[in-house]
């Protein structure tokens, strides 16, 4: 398995694995909870060494997922995990970044993912009534305390990016990131290459549109957060079928699959993104890995890079509440 090197020198699979549609977000998981736990470690067997999970993903049953997986591989893998939200009556009620929180959010990850110590611990969105620099100064202290290795951000703005970083090293940030969603590369990836910090894409397949699994006439079960996406409205989605057509040409003519090139797209953009796409079978996550052997040339590139623009992207990614806490 490939390589890559994140902030801070930590190295990590080329791909990752992202847990969370494993406990929600996609609809009734159709395998069983050992079955999950079988494609956790059938995946570090293959080589993923980053697994990312939240506290919020269930909530917490995912971190108890991925902790009763991987704990006889713990020193195989790379775990990330991420607070900042007020979870109250198993239900995420706002945003909750108060230095306090984090220390308690951090000790109970600890005990649900079975282990010392989180490798990586992101802010999961930014808290505006909480300085970043205080958010920061808080992991700095857990990472002094022995109980987390390194700090991330997810979807946080550049300048929040610098400010943290000032206080303690940031290691990863974290957004979405794909053929269809653009928004870091203005902004946040220049920062990130002038402060060598590393950039882990999630739902870089698009929530599964770019694999060409779901077209106009697809329906989403209940549980299924892209029902709650203009994104996947089935008129974007009729609009938006000609990016994945695309995508599908270029595959064919590559000898791979429209998810392969969807991930050798970012693979191709700097040496320091590690996307982590999500699945729940096994045979996705080999095919995912497959994505590291495509070689798209700098034509290809170049194409695959104007193509949003060309085709137009219809549907924000997020209802107005989720596009509210991104990129701040």
């Amino acid at each position: 398995m490939h390589t890559r090197t994140l902030g801070q020198g930590l190295e990590v699979s080329a791909v990752g694995l992202g847990a969370m549609g494993m406990s929600q977000g996609y609809g009734p998981n159709p395998g069983t909870r050992e079955e999950m736990i079988a494609v956790l470690r059938g995946a570090v067997e293959r080589g993923v060494t980053l697994v990312d999970t939240a506290e919020v993903y269930g909530p917490y049953v995912n971190e108890e997922l991925v902790g009763e997986a991987l704990e006889p591989v713990r020193d195989q893998v790379v775990i990330a995990t991420k607070f900042g939200w007020r979870i109250e009556g198993g239900t995420s009620v706002g945003l909750d970044s108060r230095p306090e929180h984090i220390r308690e959010v951090a000790d109970a990850a600890l005990r649900r993912l079975r282990t010392d110590v989180i490798d990586l611990f992101y802010q999961h969105r930014v808290d505006p009534e909480v300085p970043v620099e205080d958010v920061a100064g808080a992991v700095k202290e857990l990472v002094e305390a022995g109980k987390v290795r390194h700090l991330g951000l997810s979807e946080a703005g550049a300048e929040t990016i610098r400010r943290a970083h000032a206080v303690h090293p940031v290691t990863a940030v974290q957004s979405e990131y794909s053929l269809w969603t653009r928004d870091p590369e203005p902004e946040v990836l220049p920062t990130l290459a002038e402060l060598g910090i590393g950039f882990v894409p999630f739902s870089p397949l698009g929530r599964g549109f770019l694999t060409g699994a779901l077209d106009a006439s697809a329906t989403f079960a209940d549980g299924d957060l892209r029902a709650t996406m203009p994104r996947f409205e089935a008129q974007n989605r009729a609009a938006n079928q000609a990016l994945v057509d695309h995508v599908r040409a270029l595959a064919e003519r590559q000898g791979a699959t429209p998810g392969q090139v969807a991930l050798a797209w970012p693979l191709a953009q700097r040496p320091w993104i590690v996307p982590i796409p999500g699945t729940r079978r096994l045979e996705r996550v080999e095919e995912n890995l497959g994505s590291t052997a495509v070689a798209l040339s700098a034509d290809d590139v170049a194409d695959l890079n104007g193509l949003a623009a060309r085709v137009g992207v219809q549907g924000a990614r997020y209802n107005e509440h989720g596009m509210g806490l991104v990129g701040r």
